[in-house]
């Protein structure tokens, strides 16, 4: 009976302690994979789809991820785009280079797409087709480069990819004179998969890598007094703010590991205390 009263009491107390584990992870999970929107511009036509890019890294265009972003370009051209990327997403930036019939090179055109974070450090590609060469009747050409992990926080002189902008650069490489430019056209995505609590880590930064962040916020309160205002050079975040991804699967693990030791813990004691009544010893031992 004793036995049994434990092993209740220990199913009640594992049904109260993993109920709220449970329903974080169906809440959570589903607001971290919700893939962000853009909105639209003066200068997108619109629909929140940029239809130009930037020749450095002070006049990147910002697009959004799981927004087709399309550009017309010279071969030779240096085109830059940015886009948020927040801890626990793995971003996969993608690429299509478009050749018109004119403007066919005579011979074969490399093209290259680097990506870099807010401190413009080159990050390298996990995996893709970073650097691809065009045959001298090809139409088009398709880049991919996935980066690796974003993580929340790293140590000073690591290369880790952490939360912030990050710029991507399209070019085409060893041209000769003769192919400088020719009109070309281009259309970048950028999509995220989040990696959940595999890829946590024990700290996060006090800001995210955001050009401008820095300035913005020291100038604030002398901005409003003045009546002036000061805009970061990126503008774009996640659509629940930086280092949204602070909830991941790894609590609710941690959360039922605790419970199943505990339950072990009660069990053990259950069967190796005895059933609590004092040895008798016979009378004239």
């Amino acid at each position: 009976m004793r036995v049994r009263s434990v092993l209740s009491t220990a199913a009640l107390l594992l049904g109260v302690a993993a109920a709220p584990a449970l329903l974080g992870a169906t809440a959570s999970p589903a607001a971290a994979d919700a893939s962000p929107s853009a909105s639209p511009s003066d200068d997108d036509g619109g629909d929140g789809a940029p239809t130009q890019a930037g020749t450095s890294f002070r006049t990147a265009t910002e697009v959004e991820q799981g927004v087709d972003a399309t550009a017309n370009g010279s071969t030779g051209d240096y085109l830059y785009w940015s886009f948020p990327a927040d801890a626990g997403q793995r971003p996969t930036v993608k690429a299509t280079v478009k050749l018109p019939e004119a403007s066919r090179p005579s011979a074969s055109q490399t093209w290259q797409i680097d990506v870099y974070d807010g401190l413009r450090r080159r990050q390298a590609c996990q995996y893709g087709a970073q650097t691809r060469t065009a045959a001298a009747d090809a139409a088009s050409v398709e880049l991919a480069c996935t980066l690796r992990t974003v993580r929340a926080w790293s140590e000073p002189w690591a290369d880790d990819p952490l939360p912030g902008t990050y710029y991507i650069r399209l070019t085409a490489v060893g041209l000769g004179a003769g192919d400088l430019g020719q009109p070309v056209g281009a259309e970048v995505r950028v999509d995220s998969k989040d990696i959940g609590g595999s890829a946590a880590v024990d700290g996060s930064l006090a800001e995210p890598l955001v050009p401008g962040v820095a300035t913005t916020s020291e100038k604030a309160d002398s901005d409003e007094e003045s009546g002036s205002a000061s805009a970061a050079l990126s503008s774009l975040e996640p659509d629940d703010g930086w280092t949204s991804g602070w909830w991941s699967d790894r609590w609710v693990w941690t959360g039922i590991g605790g419970v199943l030791a505990a339950l072990a813990g009660i069990g053990g004691y259950a069967l190796t205390r005895g059933n609590g009544r004092p040895r008798r010893v016979p009378p004239g031992a």
